[in-house]
């Protein structure tokens, strides 16, 4: 590619096939350290029905490409399953390759994942995250995300404690 020419980007619909850049990234987060709350780094075939779980219509996984590979994705689950007054409230989680931080992807990710929950007739938006990891609670906060609780020192990294936060957002 010439210096001059445009990048490829592209948001699109996960696919089973997209698994493997799917895990790779989110390994990256677990060995990073306070990204997830996760301590072992897992296989592709280990998150096939995780994948699975995640319907297109329903509950979506989106990946962004930059030239054709996957350098981010964002997931949107339920937020407490079987609870039909949660109905419409969603947890989204959100992984950006450590070569990629800092390039506006995470961006990207919660701007476009923020618009199809509207559209999928969502109206309440969760994210829960470590305090620890300052770089997602400033992303949220520019996306008008607002601390909405904090539950103090519940994860533990082998001695090391942290707290998990829930941020939250009407859509």
């Amino acid at each position: 590619m010439s210096r001059n020419s445009k990048r490829m980007n592209t948001m699109r619909l996960a696919k089973i096939t997209d698994l493997k850049d799917i895990t790779e990234i989110y390994n990256q987060a677990v060995l990073s350290g306070f990204e997830t709350a996760d301590m072992v780094v897992t296989e592709p075939e280990e998150r096939i029905e995780w994948f699975n779980g995640h319907k297109e219509n329903v509950y979506p996984v989106f990946v962004y490409e930059l030239d054709k590979k996957v350098v981010g994705w964002v997931s949107v689950s339920p937020y407490r399953p079987g609870r039909k007054a949660l109905r419409y409230t969603v947890e989204i989680s959100y992984y950006v390759h450590k070569d990629f931080k800092r390039k506006g992807i995470g961006s990207r990710l919660i701007e476009y994942v923020s618009t199809r929950c509207r559209e999928l007739n969502y109206k309440t938006i969760i994210a829960i995250i470590l305090d620890k990891n300052i770089a997602s609670i400033k992303l949220l906060a520019g996306f008008g995300f607002e601390r909405w609780g904090h539950l103090p020192n519940v994860a533990d990294f082998n001695g090391v404690e942290c707290g998990h936060l829930i941020y939250g957002r009407k859509i």
